[in-house]
């Protein structure tokens, strides 16, 4: 009886200290999760290298007005019959969304009905009827159009939102759902004024109609979803978050957009318990956060996110937070601080004590910091680790508004030269920052996880007190290994 004792004791005791091995194994996972993201920064940089070469020599030698250095828009802009070229697009993605398809190799299914009369059976023609179909399909609009959302539009995987050519503004309730899907791009689209909705029956493929429970308000959710290029948007005045990604999503890229005019902006992470999200990987390149924005751009748990080249005119708390300890490789970033002396600071580190952060690899290589702003980093982010990372030097942040100058969709004004107009709102109408304006000065960042997927409103979450499955399995396995070896000796000594 004692020798099993101690064994049970051995067991617990191994199986906990043997967790980070497991969690580390569990952390390569996710599907479409890269094994080393290290070299997908360096494969960033290498590729923006050669484009900002490619522009420079080329318009020396041929007046080429068409090239910028980002290697995004050079990949299809400069080709005069794009517009009949558009699945070419697919092929210009880069960091951890690179490979996403979207709707490349289907059909090109025109939108011509701005209606959204009914979620259950939409009619063919509209954006809702063709973003359930379960063929890849290339979406275009045929004129210019707001789209009025009823209740929250799920996407089908395999599917491209295309609003090159057309003024396209997507608003309402609930607005884009992209939940256990894989291949998505949503490019040169307004998506705002978005608010809760829910509790009805909404279609999510031609066969399925489900029951949905109240959304949260984000204008773009990511649940579960991996595979997913957002590129050219412009983004404002939602309910929650302007774009939220959780629950092990992965393989996200996150482009030349504009946000504007929102307390909550972009939250990476459902839960700092939640450890799939370990495998998250988020590549945020060439956009520009805007005016009237608070804090989360973004606001980060586990994974690891490169932040590049990307112009932050102000915020109000802080530009980029986190928890539960993910990587965040910040390069050729412009931080444009407020005028609040208690706000310089570029990082937060949220409801977290120093002694536990700063093992946490927070890099900062090549920004530049404007008006006293400043970035803490930490970890790796001051050691050999990133030696790799930095072999290709990253382009200095004097370039940002070169790589930037066209951020948001196509046409839109730049702020400096005006304000973008909202179809059908007067004004700024309902706005995030009027939604969450009391949490703003308390000191956090809010809640960690919404409405719908938290239930929680403290912005820091308890720690789990169950074991995880792995850890528990690993301890049944060794309890019967060894209970049999021990019953078996047993068994020899009596004979």
């Amino acid at each position: 009886m004692l020798l099993n004792t101690c064994i049970l004791l051995i067991c617990l005791f191994f199986s906990s200290s043997a967790f980070p091995l497991i969690n580390a194994v569990s952390n390569l996972t996710l599907l479409h999760q890269h094994p080393d993201p290290e070299v997908v920064a360096l494969d960033v940089q290498r590729r923006l290298n050669v484009s900002l070469s490619r522009r420079q020599t080329l318009s020396l030698t041929q007046n080429d007005q068409c090239l910028t250095g980002n290697l995004i828009d050079d990949c299809w802009r400069c080709d005069p019959n794009w517009i009949n070229n558009r699945q070419h697009l697919a092929d210009c993605s880069i960091g951890f969304g690179r490979g996403t398809l979207g709707g490349k190799g289907g059909r090109v299914y025109v939108v011509t009905d701005s209606s959204d009369h009914d979620p259950v059976n939409p009619a063919p023609g509209t954006l809702r009827h063709a973003v359930i179909q379960d063929e890849p399909l290339w979406i275009i609009f045929s004129t210019n159009m707001v789209i009025k959302l009823k209740h929250e539009l799920i996407f089908n995987s395999y599917k491209t939102l295309d609003g090159r050519g057309a003024n396209v503004h997507i608003t309402g309730n609930g607005c884009l759902t992209l939940q256990y899907v894989s291949h998505i791009i949503i490019h040169n689209i307004h998506v705002h004024h978005c608010k809760p909705s829910g509790n009805t029956n909404i279609a999510s493929s031609p066969t399925h109609v489900g029951w949905r429970g109240r959304s949260d308000g984000d204008g773009i959710s990511i649940f579960g979803a991996q595979k997913i290029w957002i590129d050219h948007c412009s983004l404002s005045y939602c309910t929650d978050g302007l774009i939220d990604a959780i629950m092990g999503s992965t393989g996200i890229t996150i482009s030349n957009s504009h946000f504007s005019h929102h307390n909550e902006v972009m939250l990476l992470g459902h839960d700092d318990r939640y450890l799939p999200d370990s495998g998250m990987q988020v590549t945020i390149a060439f956009n520009h956060f805007g005016e009237g924005l608070v804090q989360r751009m973004p606001r980060c748990r586990h994974g690891y996110i490169h932040i590049v080249n990307n112009d932050f005119t102000a915020w109000e708390m802080y530009a980029i937070g986190g928890s539960a300890s993910p990587t965040i490789n910040s390069q050729g970033n412009r931080y444009t601080a407020p005028v609040d002396p208690n706000a310089k600071e570029v990082t937060k580190r949220v409801n977290t004590d120093e002694r536990e952060w700063t093992d946490w690899n927070w890099r900062t290589d090549g920004d530049m910091m404007v008006n006293g702003a400043y970035f803490v980093p930490s970890g790796a982010g001051l050691s050999y680790q990133y030696a790799k990372a930095s072999s290709v030097e990253p382009k200095s942040a004097d370039l940002t508004a070169q790589l930037t100058m066209n951020a948001g969709v196509f046409g839109d004004p730049r702020e400096e030269t005006g304000s973008i107009s909202y179809p059908g709102f007067s004004g700024s109408g309902a706005s995030s920052g009027t939604t969450n304006a009391g949490r703003s000065g308390s000191g956090d960042d809010g809640d960690f996880s919404g409405m719908t997927y938290g239930g929680a409103t403290s912005a820091a979450a308890p720690p789990s007190t169950s074991p995880p499955t792995a850890s528990m399995f690993l301890s049944i396995v060794i309890i019967l290994f060894l209970y049999i070896i021990t019953n078996y000796g047993a068994l020899l000594s009596l004979t």
